[in-house]
């Protein structure tokens, strides 16, 4: 993916890194395509040369034809081709490379390289044109194979092979102290690449510009012989936890078109813990070891608590455990004795809303004193009770003494 900055950046590599809390971590960014040296060969890094490969010896060699700096005279190496082919004098300048050949002969058939070089920024280019000669003026022309320009030329005849560039790093001369640059962005967890942060800007010049605050850019920084000796990378000191996010090495050489982007993830661990312990060591009287055994230490590790806290914050869990089983068991008990005491109370207001109909009762009469009740009339709901009603309103029978009677009509 590209830098939201500069969307012809490359992504070049992506690293995790894991550090101890504490230590010094070391994001390693290096490019010896950085490296700035002053020209101190006048210019002489960019330089183009033509090369043929003959297909009238046919013996597989690329043959140096010739070749310009940019500082420079062009140079032929062959005294045959001296005066016969040539370069324009201006070719830095207007980007047009193209090898002009006179008096052509049917040894200069074969395929040609136009070669461009620039050793600063580590570039180079090749165009290829393939040159047949002919003696027939009607098979002139010129023809595209697929891969390379074909060009057929009359024998005797002036021919130009095509090469022009005129991109800028050929054709113009830079600052090139103004136009490198290395920073480097932080991204804090959960945070997207165009919101990171700037840490830190450097110019092969020599400025350097820190952002944050001062602790932060003094525990995160870079070299001053970076661009010497073409290494970027940034050393965090003290590293904590907040350290911890994705950061990003941007490599930028606007002269040579360089724009490269490394990202390393950090993440913080905690350093080791030692375990604090006693050993004890067991002495007893056994014969001599075997050499060719190995045996172990008798080492009993005694692990002691760190501090009375612990015991007393594991006491209190239990303890609060323990009162809120209490709390409930109560809460329990209470809601069941609720529960049967309404089970065996009477709702006097639930029977007293409801009217009692006599009616429904059965009434024994068997043990109601006898008494006059010609006035009172019941319902009876079966001819039984009825009956047994009657019976018990009747009178009694009188005892009639039947002899008494007639003692008396017999007396005088």
């Amino acid at each position: 993916p590209a830098d939201a900055s500069n969307p012809q950046s490359v992504v070049v590599s992506v690293l995790n890194i894991s550090a101890v809390l504490g230590s010094q971590a070391v994001l390693p960014c290096k490019s010896h395509r950085m490296v700035w040296t002053q020209d101190r060969l006048n210019d002489r890094q960019r330089v183009v040369h033509w090369d043929l490969l003959s297909s009238y010896y046919r013996d597989n060699k690329m043959e140096r034809l010739c070749d310009m700096y940019s500082a420079g005279n062009q140079r032929v190496y062959s005294s045959y081709n001296r005066g016969r082919i040539l370069m324009p004098e201006n070719a830095f300048v207007d980007g047009n490379f193209s090898l002009v050949i006179k008096g052509v002969a049917e040894s200069d058939g074969g395929t040609y390289s136009c070669n461009l070089h620039h050793h600063y920024c580590h570039l180079y280019e090749t165009v290829k044109v393939q040159l047949i000669i002919t003696k027939k003026a009607e098979d002139v022309g010129e023809s595209w194979d697929g891969e390379k320009p074909v060009l057929v030329a009359l024998e005797g005849s002036t021919v130009t092979l095509p090469c022009i560039n005129r991109e800028h790093i050929w054709t113009e001369r830079h600052s090139e102290e103004e136009q490198q640059v290395v920073h480097w962005d932080r991204q804090p967890p959960g945070v997207p690449h165009d919101r990171a942060d700037r840490l830190v800007d450097l110019y092969a010049s020599g400025e350097r510009r820190s952002y944050g605050p001062l602790f932060l850019r003094q525990k995160m920084n870079i070299t001053d012989t970076a661009f010497a000796l073409g290494d970027f990378s940034l050393r965090i000191s003290q590293l904590e936890s907040a350290d911890e996010g994705t950061y990003s090495c941007h490599l930028h050489h606007h002269y040579c078109g360089l724009h490269e982007r490394r990202i390393y993830r950090v993440s913080v661990t905690q350093p080791a813990r030692e375990e604090k312990g006693v050993n004890l060591t067991t002495h007893s009287i056994a014969p001599a070891p075997d050499p060719n055994v190995v045996r172990g230490h008798n080492v009993i590790n005694v692990i002691i608590p760190e501090s009375r806290m612990h015991f007393f914050q594991q006491l209190g869990y239990i303890l609060a455990t323990l009162l809120l089983f209490i709390l409930l068991l109560i809460v329990v008990v209470l809601v069941t004795r609720r529960r049967r005491q309404r089970g065996y109370e009477y709702n006097v207001k639930k029977y007293g809303e409801k009217d009692v109909n006599l009616k429904e009762f059965t009434v024994d009469t068997t043990d109601l004193t006898p008494h006059r009740s010609e006035d009172i009339r019941l319902d009876y709901k079966n001819n039984i009770l009825k009956e047994k009603a009657e019976q018990g309103r009747s009178f009694p029978a009188k005892n009639i003494d039947l002899d008494k009677g007639n003692n008396d009509l017999l007396a005088p």
